[in-house]
């Protein structure tokens, strides 16, 4: 996966929309598949929670079921694009500790991998406005670089293919 950049505010908007038609989604959907549920299937004892949470449960699953649909409309290319950076980033994150042993030991994979976590974390933080944690994104990328030259390595995140974390 390409880092890119993106325009920030479209990402917001689009982001803020998908998640209020969710949340909006949820409730109405929700509640009248419970209703509608509670209506045909009365319980004598009158707790009907069975039938709120089949209803919280269909509605969840076409609301997944709409977001995998529409994921390919230009309306949800940021909104995909960060959602899959994410997942991508968590798959380095969990090998993390290997890719830094086997990084201190002039691994390349490994130093390109961390590489491309840092590169698309800072990319993350800055969509996000989480510029909190920066100071240390840079102190750790400043630490990889010194590796990096030490081991005479250039290090692009174009050149990050997820394949290279099954050796970790």
């Amino acid at each position: 996966m390409q880092l890119i950049q993106i325009d920030k505010a479209r990402y917001r908007k689009h982001l803020n929309r998908v998640i209020a038609g969710c949340a909006a989604g949820l409730a109405v959907g929700s509640l009248a598949v419970s209703q509608t549920l509670i209506a045909l299937f009365p319980d004598e004892s009158g707790s009907h929670f069975h039938w709120n949470l089949t209803g919280v449960v269909i509605t969840s699953l076409a609301i997944g079921w709409l977001l995998n649909k529409y994921r390919t409309h230009s309306f949800m290319t940021e909104v995909v694009y960060v959602w899959e950076l994410k997942q991508a980033l968590n798959k380095i994150t969990r090998k993390m500790p290997k890719l830094k042993a086997a990084g201190r030991e002039g691994n390349a994979d490994a130093l390109l991998a961390i590489h491309y976590s840092y590169a698309g974390s800072r990319l993350l933080w800055q969509l996000d406005d989480n510029t909190i944690t920066m100071d240390e994104l840079a102190i750790k990328q400043a630490e990889l670089d010194s590796v990096a030259a030490k081991y005479n390595l250039t290090l692009n995140a174009d050149d990050y293919n997820e394949a290279i974390l099954k050796q970790f």
